[in-house]
């Protein structure tokens, strides 16, 4: 199918379907005429995309756990793994955040919030 199409049946636009191709994450022959002719299967692959980036993960991720799921004997189980593994890098992420804002609260009216915590201002 032509990009067109691609973008008509999975809701991306032609640039960003272009910029999937140029990182990899979609593949695309060209035609004798030079337009991009992309498999049937492109559709599920680029709703899957963007699901995933919906969750969290990044483009990087996604091109190489997509490999991964291509050769998992149980996708749903490796999906459970990968959905875990980014439960565990949001819960990192959501305790730093809340250091980082129990040290911020910790500075407010300390005169210089730049200054050490504890030392005065």
């Amino acid at each position: 199918m032509r990009i067109g199409e691609l973008a008509a049946r999975t809701g991306l636009s032609r640039d960003t379907i272009r910029f999937y191709e140029k990182v990899g994450l979609v593949e695309g022959r060209r035609l004798a005429n030079g337009y991009r002719d992309f498999p049937p299967e492109a559709v599920a692959w680029l709703e899957y995309v963007r699901t995933a980036q919906a969750l969290g993960f990044s483009l990087a991720e996604i091109a190489r756990t997509g490999e991964e799921l291509r050769g998992a004997p149980d996708t749903a189980e490796a999906l459970s793994a990968l959905f875990e593994e980014k439960i565990r890098i949001v819960d990192a992420r959501m305790a730093e955040l809340a250091a980082l804002r129990a040290e911020l609260a910790a500075r407010v009216g300390t005169g210089c919030p730049l200054l050490a915590a504890g030392r005065p201002g």
